[in-house]
C-alpha cells in the first residue's frame, strides 16, 4: 500500500497555509463547496503526478497575489517513509524532491506513488475529443511502466520536429523526403511500441471495467469499450508515406497514434447518446476502479483513490455500493469528498474499515 500520512500546504490555490492528517483507510472531506476540499485532492494528485490534475499551468495553483506555493507530503510505501517536496516559484523551474534529493527529471517521479482520482471533470472523457481519452491511457499506463512514458516522450518530441518540419518545408517551398524519413523512423519506432502497450491495456482492462460497472450498477446495462487506431488497419510506414502529401497541404502530421482513440459504448451505442447522466457517471466511476485494480496488479502496490464529489446524481443504492466496494481490501487509501457529511458518515458506520471526517471550514 501506498498512503499519505500528512500533508501541509502553503500559498496553494485558496490555502495560505494548512496542514493535514490522514487515517489508513476512508477519509471524508465535508463541507460546503468553494471550501477547498477538491483542492486537497489535487494537492495529493500533484504529489504523485508531478502536475495538477484540475489545471496543468502550474502558476495558475499559485494563491492570489503570492509568488510561490509548496506542497509537502509523509508518506509510508511497502513499509518505507517518503518525503516527498513539490516547490513552485514564478519565473521559475519547478522542484520535486523525494527524502530531500531533487529530480533531475519529473519523469523520473511517474509511478513511486501510483494515484487514481475521479472527478467531476471526468465527464469531458465522454464529451470531450480523443486527446481526453488517450490522456487516460497515457496517465495509466505511465505509472505501472517507465518505459512507456519514455516512449511517449520520444513520439511527441519527434511529432513536434516533423511538424515543425513540415511548416518550414511550407514556407520556403521546399521539401526534402530524406529529412522527413529522419522522424517517420523515429515515430515509427515508438509509435510501434506505444501501440503494443495500448492494445494489451485495453484487451486486459475491458473484462474488469465491465465486472466493475455491474458491481455499481447492478447489472442494468451492458457496456463496452473499444480501442482503436490508425495502425489497425495498416503498418504504420505505410500509414505515414501514403499521407505525406495531405501533411505537406496541412503542415503537420495527420495521421499516427496521436490519433487513437477509445470508444465508450452502452447497449452497443456511444454513451454520450445513449446514457442518462446518472448512467454516465456510472460509467466513469466503473471505468477509474477497474484502472485502479488494473494498476494494483501491475505495480503490486494499491494506489490512492481519490473520489471528488462522486455522489451527485447517484442515488442512494449505488452511493451504498461504491462505499462498501472502497471499503473493501482490494482497496488501500480512500479520500471523498462530499457536501453532506451526515450522509457519507452514516453509510461508512455500516462498513468495518477505518475512516475518518474532516470539516473543511
Amino acid at each position: 500500500m501506498a498512503k499519505i500520512n500528512t500533508l501541509s500546504l502553503v500559498n496553494f490555490k485558496n490555502y495560505d497555509q494548512a496542514d493535514f492528517r490522514f487515517c489508513p483507510k476512508i477519509n471524508c472531506l465535508a463541507g460546503n463547496n468553494g471550501t477547498g476540499k477538491t483542492n486537497v485532492l489535487d494537492a495529493i494528485y500533484y504529489l504523485s503526478m508531478t502536475k495538477s490534475y484540475l489545471n496543468p499551468a502550474d502558476t495558475q495553483n499559485i494563491r492570489y497575489e503570492q509568488d510561490f506555493f509548496v506542497i509537502q507530503g509523509e508518506y509510508d510505501r511497502k513499509g518505507a517513509t517518503e518525503s516527498i517536496y513539490c516547490g513552485m516559484k514564478r519565473g521559475q523551474k519547478k522542484i520535486f524532491r523525494r527524502n530531500k534529493k531533487d529530480y533531475e527529471r519529473l519523469s523520473e517521479h511517474i509511478g513511486l506513488l501510483p494515484v487514481i482520482m475521479v472527478s467531476p471533470m471526468d465527464g469531458r472523457l465522454i464529451t470531450g475529443g480523443g486527446e481526453e481519452r488517450r490522456k487516460l491511457m497515457n496517465e495509466v499506463i505511465s505509472q505501472y511502466d517507465h518505459n512507456y512514458l519514455l516512449d511517449m516522450m520520444h513520439y511527441n518530441r519527434a511529432l513536434e520536429q516533423r511538424n515543425a518540419l513540415l511548416k518550414s518545408f511550407a514556407e520556403n517551398r521546399t521539401f526534402d523526403a530524406e529529412v522527413l524519413e529522419v522522424w517517420n523512423e523515429q515515430l515509427i519506432a515508438c509509435g510501434n511500441k506505444i501501440y503494443e502497450y495500448r492494445t494489451k491495456y485495453c484487451q486486459e482492462l475491458i473484462p474488469v471495467f465491465r465486472q466493475y460497472y455491474r458491481e455499481v450498477s447492478g447489472g442494468r446495462e451492458e457496456v463496452e469499450l473499444a480501442y482503436r487506431s490508425p495502425l489497425q488497419e495498416k503498418d504504420f510506414a505505410t500509414l505515414l508515406r501514403e499521407s505525406v502529401e495531405k501533411d505537406r497541404l496541412l503542415q503537420f502530421t495527420t495521421i499516427g497514434l496521436h490519433k487513437d482513440d477509445l470508444l465508450l459504448q452502452m447497449n452497443n451505442y456511444p454513451i454520450k447518446k445513449s446514457g442518462s447522466q446518472g448512467q454516465q457517471k456510472t460509467f466513469l466511476v466503473a471505468l477509474k476502479l477497474a484502472n485502479y485494480d488494473f494498476i494494483r496488479k501491475r505495480c503490486n502496490i494499491m494506489p490512492i483513490l481519490l473520489l471528488d464529489d462522486i455522489f451527485d446524481k447517484f442515488d442512494a443504492l449505488r452511493v451504498s455500493h461504491i462505499i462498501q466496494l472502497v471499503a473493501g481490501e482490494q482497496f488501500g487509501q480512500v479520500f471523498i469528498t462530499d457536501t453532506n457529511p451526515k450522509h457519507i458518515e452514516e453509510i461508512l458506520c455500516k462498513t468495518d474499515c477505518e475512516h475518518q471526517l474532516t470539516i473543511i471550514e
